[in-house]
């Protein structure tokens, strides 16, 4: 689990009140990260003084003293009352147990048994995946209670795995129909050759979109345009070579603020990718029609061209409403095909814009790590789904170049709109990812030294990249990757001046995809703001567009970010629950796993094929007293000095798969049978936190002393 706040520092009053969020771990513990920035950072909440707060509730939280180590003050918390629910229906399966009726909730969200008083409701019946209304809450002597408000379906039945975590997120999946009569209105009535006011004609101009094969929407095209031919060596940097244009949807011509569309758009802050399924922040009717660039079709944009001189520099840029004709619809594959000098049936013009492209992009890429940006490579993969939405397999992810190369054209474009609001003053969201904290590179660095990389204590952003680069093709770098990224912050949305740390970018915001991210949308109407001004990049003086007053751009960008982190653990909850349910038939088999996470409680393997987790509990590692060290995401075992780490290989056998739960059991292969399991200890702090300074473990089979033993057997209790 990440926190915002890291460093544990010593508090000024250990009796205070706060209010923040909580957060449940991955046991029956969790952390309230409060409200406002405190110096003791999150606050570590035992199982016995959660109060019945769950995940993502509000809550009111009294500060206590843990005790001292290493020199500095533990600081822990009490929740004293609940705020605010985050949650008050919860879905589940509805089961029969005696006479009484209960629904086991899906997910980590609630673990407790909930209580149904009258399981005829919506006609359920046991076995059947259904939504829950909690009447009662549950509390230190009280169980929750709820009535049936949907029937889903029977669990197992194929699309109800995706009701599942729509429901369970809160996930709106039914346009009103105020909206969609909007909709149908606007695409009846609208002419695109006279809709949009004046513009820029390039319907003449060769562009093209690049998306996967089973993309529908197409919110962004590119041209290119050679301006001279190279005349000198090294290259003139005062002389223009290249004008890159990046053509975006206009969907702000179309999405009025304030109207029913914009509302329900603003509502569902996003679009929600999932495994075959797609939840559109916008109808349609306007998001496949209207909006989306489609090949041969006149569509409305907003222009971003971006001139740059031989060496892939930046050297003007301006904006423009346009009109556009897309001459053809490329998928990812067929513009690598190109790139590869494979024979393709493409028109030669289509053919040499992409080469051209491509240059410019490699251009963009070197001089962007030149500045600092930080490349992680870490792999991904696609799900294989049947008729039925069942997984039969995954595909490694495509990391050919022309995904590389539409990233680079959507960074610069990006950027280049937040360099203009920048240098007219103008407030927005901007896309912020604060750099990691002292402690979480503290932490990076030590972890390098224990595996065998040598790094300076103080890491920066361009002796990481080298060192991925050095690595890369070797068995560390997966784990070294991985490092990093667990060290890095989230960004976020927020209208606070911070640049983006892995962009090395110091002014960054989202225009690129108005057509599924609300926060685009909101710079497009302001783009329109200024251009409807009269100003261009060049011209001094302030834009007249300024953000309405009504609007709290800050509660916004908490709002957005709350919404994107939502579609994400949504999509991520989806992949487990059918990776989970492909893996239930492979009870007993082997495979050999990565480690990708340390816990008091276990060691995290990585499957090579889905790439989900299976957790090794600390019992059965092997017979030894296993030292746990969170902060440098390692497991020493005291006798043997055995040691487990990120990217340390383990051959393990699926033992349970717990769908419901969202588990996978694995143990290692070598250590099964031993028969010792239930003797094998664990030493050091269960709830040992990365907030927390660590130490090196000494040789020597140390052992808890029988005060601290009695104490762990209570707290078991």
């Amino acid at each position: 689990m990440t926190t915002r706040k890291k460093a544990v520092r010593k508090a000024d009053d250990s009796k205070s009140l706060v209010a923040g969020v909580y957060r449940a771990g991955r046991s029956s513990y969790g952390f309230v990260i409060p409200d406002e920035e405190q110096p003791y950072g999150d606050l570590y909440i035992g199982a016995r003084y959660t109060a019945g707060a769950l995940d993502g509730d509000r809550v009111r939280c009294r500060v206590m003293r843990r005790g001292k180590r290493g020199g500095e003050m533990r600081m822990g918390g009490r929740i004293e009352s609940i705020l605010e629910r985050a949650h008050s229906q919860f879905v589940g399966e509805l089961q029969k147990r005696g006479k009484s009726w209960y629904v086991q909730a899906v997910g980590t969200f609630l673990r407790e048994p909930i209580e149904i008083g009258d399981a005829g409701a919506k006609g359920a019946k046991a076995g059947d995946r259904v939504v829950v209304e909690l009447t009662q809450f549950p509390g230190p002597e009280q169980a929750p209670r709820g009535v049936i408000v949907e029937r889903l379906g029977e669990a197992g039945e194929p699309g109800i795995d995706i009701l599942t975590v729509l429901r369970q997120f809160n996930i709106p999946d039914v346009f009103p129909s105020s909206v969609l009569d909007a909709c149908r209105s606007l695409a009846r009535e609208i002419d695109i050759q006279t809709f949009g006011g004046e513009r820029e004609d390039l319907t003449e101009l060769v562009t093209i979109t690049i998306d996967p094969e089973n993309a529908r929407d197409f919110d962004d095209a590119i041209s290119l345009t050679a301006l001279s031919k190279r005349t000198t060596s090294p290259p003139d940097p005062k002389k223009a070579f290249w004008e890159l244009g990046v053509h975006i949807a206009d969907v702000s011509a179309f999405v009025q603020s304030g109207s029913p569309i914009d509302e329900e758009a603003r509502e569902r802050g996003t679009s929600v990718y999932l495994p075959g399924h797609v939840v559109p922040m916008i109808p349609e009717i306007l998001s496949n029609g209207l909006c989306s660039l489609q090949e041969g079709e006149i569509r409305l944009t907003k222009s971003v061209f971006i001139r740059y001189d031989d060496g892939g520099k930046v050297l003007d840029a301006r904006f423009a409403n346009t009109r556009i004709r897309s001459a053809k619809r490329l998928t990812y594959q067929e513009a690598t095909s190109v790139l590869e000098g494979e024979d393709s049936h493409l028109p030669v013009r289509i053919r040499e814009l992409l080469r051209g492209m491509e240059s410019l992009a490699r251009h963009i890429r070197k001089r962007r790590l030149a500045e600092g940006m930080l490349v992680l490579s870490l792999p991904d993969v696609e799900l294989n789904l049947d008729d039925t939405g069942r997984v039969i397999g995954a595909t490694p992810e495509d990391t050919s170049f022309s995904h590389t190369l539409i990233e680079m054209f959507m960074v610069e474009a990006n950027e280049a709109v937040a360099r203009l609001f920048h240098a007219r003053r103008i407030q927005t969201l901007r896309r912020i990812h604060p750099p990691p904290d002292e402690e979480a590179m503290e932490n990076l660095s030590r972890f390098l030294r224990l595996a065998g990389v040598p790094m300076a204590k103080t890491v920066s952003v361009s002796s990481l990249q080298k060192l991925i680069n050095r690595l890369q093709g070797q068995p560390m770098a997966y784990s070294v990757n991985l490092a990093i990224l667990k060290a890095l912050t989230m960004a976020e949305y927020s209208p606070d001046l911070v640049g983006h740390f892995a962009l090395a970018s110091d002014h960054y915001l989202h225009f690129t995809s108005p057509i599924r991210r609300y926060p685009d949308l909101m710079v497009h109407r302001l783009l329109q703001e200024f251009l409807d001004g009269g100003g261009s990049a060049g011209k001094k003086g302030k834009a007249r567009c300024t953000q309405s007053p009504k609007i709290n751009l800050k509660e916004m960008g908490n709002r957005a970010s709350h919404l994107s982190r939502r579609a994400e653990r949504a999509e991520r909850e989806l992949r487990l629950v059918k990776v989970l349910a492909c893996l239930s038939d492979q009870v007993g088999d082997v495979f050999v796993g990565i480690v990708t996470g340390v816990a008091p409680f276990g060691i995290f393997v990585q499957h090579p094929d889905y790439l989900v987790e299976g957790l090794i509990r600390i019992e059965d590692l092997g017979d030894d007293t296993w030292e746990v060290d969170t902060g440098s995401s390692r497991v020493v075992g005291v006798r043997t000095r055995k040691i487990f780490r990120l990217g340390t290989e383990v051959e393990v056998r699926i033992s349970a798969v717990n769908i419901p739960t969202r588990k996978l059991d694995v143990v290692p292969v070598e250590t099964e049978g031993d028969g010792l399991g239930r003797r094998r200890k664990v030493t050091g702090n269960s709830n040992r936190r990365r907030d927390e300074k660590k130490r090196e473990f000494p040789r020597g089979n140390r052992r808890p002393t029988r005060k601290k033993r009695g104490e762990k057997r209570r707290q078991k209790r």
